[in-house]
Parts: C-alpha cells; structure tokens; sequence
C-alpha cells in the first residue's frame, strides 16, 4: 500500500502544473502565475552581485524580442549563494540603473533547501531540479509543465534557450 501511494503520489507531483504559484511583487503585492496560463514562461533565479548578473541584460532582451508573441520571463533575485543586495529596494533601484529591467520581479526569495519558495520545491518535485548557482533558469509552457532547465552557463539569447522557447511560441 505504502509502495503504490508513493507512486501515485509521485505521479501526482510529476503531473502537477507549476501555475497556481503567487510570488511576493518587488513592485509590491502579488505576481500570480496563474495569470500567465497559456503562454510560456522563463522563470530564473538573480542575484545583483554574481559574475552571471550581466545576463540581466539577456533576460530584458529575451522578454523584448518574445513578449508581444507571449513570452513571460520572471527574475527572482535570490541571496541563498550570498550574492544578492541586503533589501529590494537596493535590488531594484540596481536593477533599474544599471539594466533598465521592465520584465517582472519577485521579492528577494529563496529557492534551494527547505525554505524554498513553493514553486522551486515544487519544480524540484516534478523534474528534480533545484538551482545550482544564480540564473538558472526555468522553463515552463503555457500549461505550467517544466519543458527544460538550464544552468547559469546558459545565455538568455542563446540558442538552447531561444529554440525551446520559439517552439513553445509556435504550438509545437
């Protein structure tokens, strides 16, 4: 019996769309991912004082070039590898000044271990991935599956990341 809930449970978690997830606005109020249903979204944890943080630049572009096709790309700036600003305030403000970031922005969030924000727990749970460093990235399609992950490494506008989201853009 124990076998067979754990499976099923297993199943469950794999089967569970990652809509349905509410992030703290820095902005303030509430991001709703939920909001997005139908269209994909590129979801990856920052940081401001990480080698990585120049892919903000990408991640602007990214969401410039696919936004009006669909595209959501949401930032969680994250100190859980002690890189991130000590308030959102100072993350936004740097954000702002030094990317004119306009894509949508979480509250400073945790996303690894057992204080990690749900929708990171819940990733973990349906493909096993939990970020490894700063801008790892999340890819989810229009009903909330994780269709791919990609480390720090991985370039917004590259091409890994550009053709799983163009395929995603054309229904395929």
């Amino acid at each position: 019996m124990r076998a067979l809930l754990s499976f099923a449970t297993a199943v469950f978690l794999t089967l569970t769309p990652a809509f349905g997830f509410t992030f703290a606005s820095i902005d303030g109020g509430k991001i709703d991912l939920d909001a997005w249903k139908g269209r994909p979204v590129l979801v990856a944890n920052t940081a401001s004082l990480c080698a990585f943080t120049k892919q903000y630049d990408g991640l602007q572009a990214l969401y410039d070039t696919y936004r009006d096709k669909g595209l959501v790309v949401l930032a969680v700036p994250s100190d859980d590898f002690n890189q991130e600003l000590a308030t959102d305030e100072q993350v936004k403000e740097f954000c702002a000044v030094n990317f004119a970031l306009d894509l949508p922005m979480t509250e400073v969030t945790r996303v690894r271990g057992t204080q990690a924000h749900p929708f990171y727990k819940d990733v973990k749970a349906q493909v096993g991935f939990s970020p490894r460093w700063n801008f790892n990235k999340v890819l989810l399609d229009g009903n909330g599956k994780v269709v791919a992950t990609f480390g720090s490494g991985a370039k917004p506008m590259g091409n890994s990341i550009r053709s799983r989201i163009e395929a995603l853009l054309a229904g395929s």
